[in-house]
């Protein structure tokens, strides 16, 4: 419908984006991947094995004729160490695009934004696609939007949590703040948090959990796909404004008796 995704030039037809990890079976995984009508996969780079192959190996089960690869940097706790990651995503052949996660706290897995933007400098510099997950600071948005990102990505909620969209204002701060893709990441729990991201104005969505641990995951998953679909037509849509009074449906104009 001429209303894809855009990121560094390329589009993709969805704008939900899927992961890979905590799903009861690689089977699961590819049957709710289809289901979600993805068309982008995010793959933490650090715990695959890039080399080996055969039916446990968690790359043969990801369909690339449909789905793009997004290597990301989980797990990467400082600089040096998300840059190297990235790398070898890239030698490996994955792809030269980055999910980029430089980690500052082990208990709720939030962004050490200093390090973020620090790797994002150098990775671009390399001729990489950064798309780095942030918090929802709109200055430091801002500053990653500088380092030549192509989009940014704040969390929504602690990663896994499914506590739904917490910071509402922040999100809309953010996408008013640049110009590049805003992709909410961490934090979805059910298909009604990923209709309000998208009704917010985020341009997508990413999660793992939300699918993965569902009780059916690829039943969640296409729950999901209608939910970011629905959510992205109700924010063109435009909503009606609200109000502290009710409006008649019904204008009483012209009734009747009156």
């Amino acid at each position: 419908m001429g209303d894809g995704l855009i990121l560094a030039g390329r589009e993709f037809r969805s704008r939900l984006i899927v992961g890979t990890g905590k799903y009861p079976s690689l089977q699961v995984m590819r049957e709710a991947h289809e289901a979600s009508g993805a068309d982008m996969v995010t793959v933490a780079v650090r715990r695959v094995d890039l080399k080996a192959r055969g039916p446990e190996n968690l790359l043969d089960h990801i369909d690339t004729k449909r789905m793009f690869i997004l290597p990301n940097t989980a797990a990467c706790y400082t600089v040096d160490e998300a840059v190297r990651t990235a790398r070898l995503g890239r030698e490996a052949g994955l792809s030269h695009w980055v999910k980029l996660e430089v980690i500052g706290d082990e208990k709720t897995l939030y962004p050490d934004t200093e390090g973020l933007l620090a790797a994002t400098r150098i990775l671009v510099k390399e001729g990489f696609v950064v798309l780095p997950y942030t918090t929802d600071d709109l200055v430091m948005a801002k500053k990653l939007e500088d380092a030549g990102v192509a989009a940014v990505m704040p969390l929504a909620a602690p990663i896994g949590s499914g506590l739904g969209i917490q910071n509402r204002i922040n999100i809309q701060l953010v996408k008013e703040a640049v110009k590049v893709p805003v992709i909410v990441d961490a934090g979805v729990g059910t298909a009604s948090d990923a209709a309000v991201a998208m009704e917010l104005g985020a341009d997508g969505v990413l999660m793992n959990t939300a699918i993965a641990l569902a009780a059916d995951p690829v039943r969640m998953a296409g729950a999901m796909r209608k939910a970011v679909e629905a959510g992205r037509d109700a924010f063109l849509a435009g909503r009606i404004p609200r109000k502290m009074y009710a409006s008649a449906s019904s204008p009483l104009e012209g009734v009747v008796g009156r």
